[in-house]
Parts: structure tokens; sequence; C-alpha cells
């Protein structure tokens, strides 16, 4: 039997690869014979760098940005020499993980840190370069990483705006740089927010990075601001755009000023590790995250496993922390939850192997009763909670 075995991370707990290891180690307990594949996958969110850069078979790159306060820090990206690829996120300069809880401002937060970023990748002589939007701090549109590029933004009177997000309140005028421009970005998110309105940027992520309500709307009229200016400069307007209100706007930011294509997360990895030729391969495919709820349908790495793994015609499994309702379980065989509470590391990775095992004996069982290719494994289409 070949089993593939590719999960997202469980946040906050274990990385993919260290969930991909769990669940392997439990399968081989159960099926000494089988051939396990172990394929880490992420859809853009934090990870998504490392997934791809270990895929395939990239260096790891250090370069000096700012972070969202402003401060030096050393910030990592992936580099695959062979295609001269640049595979980096947006939070190695710009994360929430950077803050401390009462550091987080997303009216002064900025991604002029990205910007440097993506100057850094362009100097090494990058080809492309693929940027994951997750675990922003910045709520600021792409202001900050603008201005590392060399954009300028002016006021009526001439002043030029460098500072807050408030400040783009009084933008008139977007000066552009007359430097080369970056080599291709692919921009990879797992939302599909516009920039503005109740679904945009601000008032659906601003309050996760500090945004009290009378900033929520200060910082929606300069987004909007923003956008208007940026309108009548390139004669194209991205706020409605799906993903422009990913990573605060920086999905916007991306595909006005960078020219970037902005893309389903999961697809681009996707794509880059060969997750498709993964699947034809196997019998069995073995997905999981710490969460799966409603989210997990509108781009989240095991939902697009299991389509995947279905338009195969094969059978697809998902062993995760909780599982939340029932409808994300009509696209697996099963759906396993640990409901795990513990904060332990060593016990989510003890619980993951030990469902990984009981779902391997399983399936060894309904093989022996009837080794028919194909065969149901006797596991039900619901929530198993353990």
């Amino acid at each position: 039997m070949r089993i593939l075995i590719a999960p997202d991370k469980f946040k906050g707990s274990l990385g993919a690869h260290e969930v991909g290891a769990a669940l392997a180690a439990g399968v081989r307990e159960a099926l000494p014979a089988a051939e396990v594949e172990i394929c880490p996958l992420a859809d853009g969110g934090e990870g998504t760098a490392e997934v791809i850069r270990l895929a395939l078979g990239g260096e790891r790159i250090s370069c000096p940005v700012h972070d969202a306060r402003g401060r030096p820090v050393e910030a990592g990206y992936g580099w695959v020499p062979a295609s001269r690829r640049a595979v980096m996120e947006m939070s190695a300069a710009a994360g929430l993980f950077r803050l401390q809880p009462n550091e987080r401002d997303p009216l002064t937060a900025s991604t002029f840190g990205v910007g440097e970023m993506l100057r850094c990748a362009a100097a090494r002589g990058a080809e492309e370069i693929t940027l994951g939007l997750g675990g922003s701090a910045t709520n600021d549109g792409g202001f900050g990483l603008a201005r590392a590029l060399g954009f300028q933004f002016f006021t009526a009177a001439g002043r030029e705006l460098s500072g807050a997000v408030p400040d783009l309140l009084d933008l008139a005028r977007i000066a552009v740089p007359n430097e080369p421009s970056l080599p291709r970005v692919v921009a990879a998110c797992d939302v599909r927010n516009p920039l503005l309105g109740p679904t945009g940027a601000t008032r659906t992520f601003g309050a996760q990075k500090g945004a009290t309500p009378k900033q929520t709307e200060i910082l929606e009229r300069a987004l909007r601001r923003l956008a208007d200016v940026a309108a009548e400069t390139f004669g194209s307007d991205h706020r409605a755009t799906a993903g422009a209100g990913a990573a605060g706007g920086l999905g916007f930011g991306l595909l006005t000023f960078c020219g970037a294509t902005v893309r389903s997360g999961f697809e681009v990895v996707a794509e880059l590790i060969g997750l498709r030729e993964k699947i034809t391969r196997a019998d069995v495919v073995i997905t999981g995250e710490g969460k799966l709820d409603r989210q997990t349908l509108s781009g989240k790495a095991p939902a697009g496993v299991a389509r995947l793994a279905r338009a195969a015609g094969k059978r697809v499994f998902a062993i995760v922390g909780q599982a939340e309702g029932k409808e994300p379980g009509e696209l697996f065989d099963a759906v396993i939850a640990l409901n795990d509470t513990s904060p332990s590391y060593r016990d989510t990775e003890k619980l993951l192997r030990e469902r990984a095992r009981e779902l391997a004996l399983q399936l060894s069982d309904r093989q022996s009763s009837d080794p028919k290719e194909g065969a149901d494994p006797g596991v039900s289409r619901t929530s198993v909670d353990q």
C-alpha cells in the first residue's frame, strides 16, 4: 500500500514537517511494509516559504530589514539557485510574531521591511519571487512596501508622506521611481478578501492587530484614499481584486506597485512541490491541520488535498486537532479529531502518532478482508472524535 501524508501545520504546536513525521511514524507502526511518502504543505500562511524551500532543495538566505515598528532585524528567505526563485513570507519582516501584545499598532505598523526583502532578492538576481502573505502585523495597503521600492507619496502642498497610515488621508500624488522593475512576483495567500468594505482588510482583520473601532474607521478611509490616488496614477484599480485585502492590504500594494499576481497559496505550493503527481502515485492520502472548520473549505490546504485526491479517485482522510461541525467531513472518507487542549508539543505528537496508527490498522483490516483496489476502508465520512 502506498500512503501519501500531506499535512499543514498545527498552528502553535507543530510545524507541517513535524506533523508529517508523527503521522508517518504511526502509519509505519501498523503497516511496516507500506510505502510512506511525507509531503508537508502550506497555503500561503506562515511556514509556506520553508515548505517550498525544503521541497525544492533551496538555501536559506538572511538579509537586513526593518520590522513593522521600524526596528532593524534579520529576515530569512529561501533561495533556489537552479530556478533563481526566491521564496519568502512577509511575516519574516512585518509579522505579528515579532511584536509584543502591547506593541500592536496598525496605525503605525509598516510593510517597509517587506519591500526591503524584495529588493534583496532582486539584487541577488531572482527571476521570480514567491511571497506568502500570512501572519501580518500591518494594515497599510502596501504603503511602506512601496516607499521601500522608491515610490513617493505627496500631499497637495508637496509634502512627502513617510509616516503613519492615517497620513494617507492627505495623499494627493504618487511619484513612480525610475528604477528597474522587480522580477515577477507571485503573492500566495489563503484569503480572498477585497481591500475595502465589510469583508475588507481593515474590518475583517484589523481588530486582531490591535485596531479599536475608531481606528478601524480611520484606517478604512486612509486605504480608500490610497486606492483612489493609485487608480488615478496607474489607470487601474485593484481594490476589489480577490486577495487585495490579504495581510492588511499588502495584496493590493503588491498588485498596484509590483504588478504582482495574487494566487491561492495552496495552489502555488501544490504546483511547486508536484503534489498532484504525488497523489496520483498513492493509494491513500492522509492530510490534516490544527483546526478543521468552514474556513477550511475556502482555500486551506486540507480541502485542497481532498479535492485533488477525489479527482484522482483516491481515498483521503484528515487527522486534525479539532473539527468544527460536519460540513468539512463531506470532503473526506473520515475526519479524525484529536480534540487535544494540551499545550504540550510532545502530547500532540503522541496523539497524532496514535491516531495515524489506529487509522492504518483499520485500512489494513479492510484490505485483508477485501483486497479489491479502491475498497472503502470502513471508516465513516463523519467527524470521528477520539
